[in-house]
């Protein structure tokens, strides 16, 4: 069965499309069957992947006008494949309101697929409607990407207070996988400064890995690659493998 995992952050510009892309093409690098799901209508994560174009996305999967399988795209990623989106996902939200069991439509539709693949990692749109309420519905964790900035806690609350509504109402089983620091510079005081004030706050759910400020991770999305196979060298990609095989032992997998 997949472990699925939603990447969900309600505040902009925390790294979190990225961390769901290079997060899936290094545990794909590490030999697991990933699904990426590309639930943010931006659609960012569909083309930084590299998925192809596809006339089926997850609009229609939601809205019952086709079947996730046959709208999932292979990437030139070996093991990473990609439900992809576009715009007209944003209309998916107003759309959803008066359908029956609204907030399960994305569970539904990944159900048939969590023996095909051993992760399945979905991008979360930058706020805390039903787009996301319907992931967290579908997943069995969420993983937080929070920027090493002086407001970095300002509207994880509210988050954690959607997450915690969710597992009370929709999801008794949904946990928190784990809190990721991303654009961290050790050389000053203020991401340090930062990370201690995320750790006080989520104790060991934070991850001993963090992910640097490199400009090869904002180069990659531009060649629609994940950084490990943009620059496999750079200490973004050594960053995201290290996540990756933190996630592995986290989910008690033997890490190689």
């Amino acid at each position: 069965m997949a472990k699925i995992i939603a990447v969900a952050n309600q505040k902009g510009g925390v790294g979190k499309t990225t961390t769901a892309v290079n997060l899936s093409a290094c545990l794909a690098e590490l030999g697991k069957k990933v699904l990426l799901v590309d639930a943010d209508p931006q659609g960012n994560a569909s083309s930084g992947s590299g998925a192809p174009a596809r006339e089926n996305t997850l609009y229609e999967v939601l809205l019952g006008l086709s079947t996730a399988e046959k709208s999932i795209v292979v990437t030139d990623t070996p093991n990473m494949s990609v439900l992809p989106s576009d715009i007209r996902l944003a209309g998916a939200e107003i759309e959803m309101v008066n359908l029956d069991r609204r907030e399960y439509r994305m569970r539904a539709a990944l159900r048939g697929l969590e023996g095909t693949y051993d992760y399945i990692v979905i991008d979360c749109p930058p706020s805390l409607g039903l787009l996301t309420v319907n992931a967290l519905t579908a997943a069995n964790s969420v993983l937080i990407p929070i920027q090493c900035e002086y407001y970095a806690l300002e509207g994880v609350r509210s988050l954690t207070d959607t997450v915690s509504r969710v597992k009370r109402g929709l999801n008794p089983s949904l946990d928190i996988e784990g809190v990721l620091m991303t654009m961290f510079d050790g050389r000053t005081n203020l991401s340090l400064q930062v990370v201690a004030q995320v750790k006080k706050h989520f104790k060991s759910k934070v991850f001993a890995t963090s992910v640097p400020r490199n400009v090869r991770l904002g180069e990659a999305p531009s060649f629609s690659m994940p950084i490990n196979r943009y620059d496999p060298r750079s200490t973004g990609a050594e960053a995201y493998r290290s996540l990756a095989r933190e996630v592995l032992a986290r989910n008690g997998e033997r890490v190689k």
